[in-house]
């Protein structure tokens, strides 16, 4: 579980920097930018969950 989300965590950050460059700011760039935002925030949250389980 934990690699998948590392994997959808880096991921998400590759595709929101590739989105910087690659498209110019209109109304699918902002939704883009923001799907990817809350992938990462998800991610990283489930990330940090599953790391305050694993600690006794």
């Amino acid at each position: 579980m934990k690699a998948l989300l590392w994997f959808v965590l880096c991921a998400a950050i590759a595709a929101n920097v590739s989105l910087n460059f690659l498209m110019e700011e209109n109304g699918l760039y902002i939704v883009l930018s923001v799907v990817s935002g809350v992938v990462v925030l998800a991610s990283g949250a489930g990330l940090w969950t599953l790391r305050r389980e694993a600690r006794p």
